[in-house]
C-alpha cells in the first residue's frame, strides 16, 4: 500500500499547505530541492518527527504512466530515522484529498483545511459550506477511536450546527457508536481517489415485521449496530455532499428506492395475510360461541304409522331391528 507517499508540502512563499496535484511536476522541481527550495517537508516544518521550522527543500517525483503516482520526496539523508509515520502520513494526505473532492463540487461554496467552529473547541479536518447554507466537518480519522471521544466530538459539532462526516483509515475498525447515532462511517482509498460505504443487510422478518421501521428490511445506510455488512465502493467523483452528509451515486440511490419499494409491497401482503387470517380467526370464534349458547332444536316429531311399534322413551317409531328390544339403542 502506498499511502505513506508525501503528496503534501509546505510553501514557504504563501504559508500555505500544497498539494502535489495542485501543479505539474516541472513547477513544483522548480520550486523544490537545488532550485527555488520554498517548498518543504509539511511535517518536519510542523515540529512532525523532527524540531519544528525544520526546513527541508522537497523532490517532486513521478512520471507520467508511471506505475508510482507523482509524490514528493526527502533528498537523501533529510529524512526522520525511520521516515514520518504513515498514519501521520495518511491523515494529511486524506483530508487534502478530501478538500480537492469538496471544491470541486457544484453546490459547495467554500472549503478551508483545520477551520474552527465558532466557540473553537473543534477544528474541523475540512470544514464545507454549501449553497443551502449547511455546513459540514469531513474527518479523516486514521485510527480508531474511543466511543467516548466520538460522542463529545460529534455533540460539540450538532450544537455548533455542523455535520460531521466520518472517513476511516483502510484497515481501521469503525466504532458502532456512529451507526447506534444513525451516522454513516465511510473508507477513504485516497491514493485510488475511492471512498466505501458500509451498508447494513436486511434483518431477519419476525414475528409482524411489517409494524416496525421497513427500512431495516432491505439494505440499509447507515447500518444498525451490529449488522452484518455490504460494502460498496464508489469513485469519489461520483459522490456528492448534501445537507446530511455524502450522496451516493444516483444509481446507487436507485437501486435502494427500489429495494425499499419491494419491501414495501412485502410488508403490504403480509400485513393484509395477517389481517385476513385475524378476520377468518374472529368469525369463526364468533359461530362457536353462537353454537355453544344456542338452545338446541327440538326433536323432530316423526309421524307414526298406525300399528308401528314406537319406543317405550321417546315414543317414537322403532326400526324392525329394535322392535324386540322396545326402545332406541340411545334412549
Amino acid at each position: 500500500m502506498l499511502d505513506d507517499l508525501l503528496v503534501v508540502g509546505f510553501d514557504l512563499e504563501t504559508q500555505t499547505e500544497v498539494h502535489i496535484d495542485d501543479r505539474p511536476l516541472e513547477q513544483w522541481r522548480a520550486l523544490g530541492y537545488g532550485r527555488r527550495e520554498t517548498v518543504v517537508c509539511f511535517y518536519c516544518w510542523h515540529g512532525i518527527d523532527a524540531p519544528t521550522r525544520t526546513k527541508v527543500p522537497l523532490l517532486a517525483r513521478g512520471r507520467i504512466g508511471g506505475l508510482v503516482r507523482p509524490h514528493f520526496a526527502h533528498p537523501a539523508g533529510t529524512a526522520p530515522p525511520g521516515g514520518h509515520s504513515r498514519e501521520t502520513v495518511w491523515h494529511i494526505n486524506a483530508k487534502h484529498r478530501l478538500a480537492h473532492w469538496a471544491a470541486a463540487l457544484p453546490n459547495v461554496t467554500k472549503v478551508r483545511l483545520e477551520q474552527w467552529t465558532p466557540e473553537r473547541d473543534r477544528r474541523a479536518d475540512v470544514h464545507v459550506v454549501l449553497d443551502d447554507g449547511a455546513r459540514l466537518a469531513l474527518e479523516a480519522q486514521r485510527e480508531l477511536i474511543t466511543d467516548e471521544r466520538w460522542q463529545a466530538r460529534h455533540r460539540d459539532y450538532a450544537a455548533a450546527g455542523v455535520r460531521d462526516v466520518w472517513f476511516m483509515r483502510p484497515n481501521t475498525r469503525i466504532p458502532h457508536v456512529l451507526f447506534a447515532e444513525g451516522i454513516p462511517a465511510w473508507t477513504l482509498y485516497h491514493r485510488e481517489g475511492e471512498a466505501e460505504a458500509r451498508l447494513g443487510k436486511p434483518h431477519e422478518r419476525g414475528p409482524q415485521w411489517w409494524t416496525k421501521d421497513l427500512r431495516h428490511y432491505g439494505l440499509h445506510h447507515p447500518p444498525c449496530p451490529g449488522d452484518p455488512v455490504a460494502h460498496e465502493r464508489f469513485p469519489l467523483a461520483d459522490l456528492g455532499l448534501k445537507a446530511d452528509g455524502v450522496a451516493f451515486p444516483a444509481a446507487m440511490d436507485e437501486r435502494l428506492a427500489d429495494e425499499a419499494a419491494r419491501v414495501g409491497r412485502d410488508a403490504d401482503q403480509a400485513r393484509q395475510q395477517h389481517e385476513q387470517a385475524h378476520r377468518w380467526r374472529r368469525e369463526a370464534g364468533a359461530r362457536r360461541a353462537r353454537r355453544r349458547y344456542e338452545p338446541a332444536p327440538p326433536p323432530r316429531i316423526v309421524p307414526r304409522q298406525a300399528g308401528q311399534p314406537v319406543c317405550e322413551v321417546c315414543h317414537r317409531p322403532l326400526a324392525e331391528a329394535l322392535v324386540r328390544h322396545g326402545r332406541h339403542i340411545l334412549c
